[in-house]
């Protein structure tokens, strides 16, 4: 954690790159599906590769609260932006740090840190997402090493990967959680083929792929946690992913905030029957739900993260949280578009692709359906108590 006078600064820092040079950016994103090679250097130069990495692997080292505050300024930007840096503030750096052995957090994380190599976190496959404790793609033994087989899908990060954390079952008997295991598999390691990128419904510039790995050898010392740990791999993501699920809460208040802001400023320009249609009742309506709902997503977020900094988890709530605030972004899009009328359907208007690229929010880290079981299962298991 950083002093908040440091922290402060950060900030600031943060809302000057976006507003000079992320926005902006957005339509050239649009356009060419690529994020600008020179604001992927200004990210580094910045330390936003390394913001939840601790200081002594060459990150920052902020708190969940933290994370979160910055998060949400960050995300008035197109959201491809945070995805550059997603994987290596979460999905991709966590695992090493919660359970990686000492050798595997000084190898990896100071790269991390510096985004000299982006991490992708392998889970999804083609036929198990959401019931990740069944994945198929196989890591036998032989001898010291493991041969992985197997495909995995919508990988974010993957053409811009330099490691991969990958799920893979060692353990053929169990096909449920206790056979999977977490390895850190080098993106350039023979037999790891990416497939073309997708071609996806928003979030232009933000990078998915297959992955594809035929007899693809690693040493046993590429399990997470060194080889005792085979057979836990399930619960590493688990534990990933409860973060995780926070850090998109933030992401959802930081878009959606962006969005309204943008509901608003048409509604204050733009006139009808005499007057700007911010003066229209039913107008109004549609701006203060989306205010109001806002407001509560945003202290949502931040008292979970209170909680994950005291106490070091928080599956219920981070859960609630992500199921509350990816739907509360649904809805706040679907009515910054209805407040520019024919114009929200229109590209030039930047709600058109805020619409789409929101939409993202409510199916990874866990769809807003797989949300609403693990909330009440936590609550099935807190009374039975």
């Amino acid at each position: 954690m950083v002093d908040e006078e440091t922290f402060a600064q950060l900030i600031d820092a943060v809302d000057r790159f976006v507003e000079e040079r992320l926005i902006p950016a957005e339509p050239r994103v649009e356009a060419e599906d690529e994020i600008p090679p020179e604001i992927v250097s200004q990210m580094r130069e910045m330390g936003l590769y390394g913001l939840t990495i601790p200081e002594e692997y060459g990150g920052l080292g902020l708190s969940m609260s933290q994370e979160v505050r910055l998060v949400e300024r960050l995300c008035r930007a197109s959201l491809a932006f945070r995805s550059l840096i997603g994987t290596n503030l979460g999905i991709g750096s966590q695992g090493i740090l919660m359970d990686g052995t000492e050798e595997q957090k000084a190898h990896w994380l100071p790269r991390l840190a510096s985004g000299e190599v982006t991490a992708s976190f392998a889970l999804t496959e083609p036929d198990y997402g959401s019931d990740a404790a069944h994945i198929r793609t196989s890591a036998r033994r032989d001898g010291n090493d493991f041969v992985i087989n197997g495909v995995k899908r919508y990988i974010t990060n993957a053409p811009r990967a330099g490691v991969f954390t990958l799920m893979a079952r060692t353990n053929p008997d169990d096909p449920g959680a206790g056979g999977v295991t977490a390895f850190l598999v080098p993106a350039d390691a023979p037999g790891l083929e990416l497939g073309p990128p997708d071609r996806k419904m928003g979030q232009r510039g933000a990078k998915t792929c297959d992955v594809r790995l035929t007899d693809v050898r690693v040493p046993q010392d590429a399990i997470i946690g060194g080889p005792q740990n085979e057979g836990k791999g399930f619960r590493t993501a688990m534990k990933v992913l409860d973060r995780g699920r926070i850090h998109i809460s933030a992401v959802a208040v930081g878009t959606a905030q962006r969005m309204l802001d943008e509901a608003l400023r048409y509604a204050m320009e733009r006139v009808q029957f005499g007057k700007p249609i911010v003066e229209h009742q039913l107008v109004q309506a549609l701006l203060a739900d989306s205010q109001a709902e806002l407001l509560a997503a945003r202290a949502m977020v931040r008292e979970t993260a209170a909680l994950y900094d005291r106490e070091g988890r928080a599956q219920l709530e981070a859960s609630a949280c992500k199921l509350f605030c990816t739907e509360m972004a649904g809805r706040v899009a679907d009515r910054a578009v209805q407040v520019h009328g024919g114009a929200g359907y229109m590209a030039e208007y930047p709600v058109e692709r805020l619409y789409r690229d929101v939409r993202l929010l409510r199916i990874y880290e866990g769809t807003s359906q797989i949300q609403q079981m693990l909330v009440a299962r936590q609550m099935a298991r807190r009374a039975a108590r």
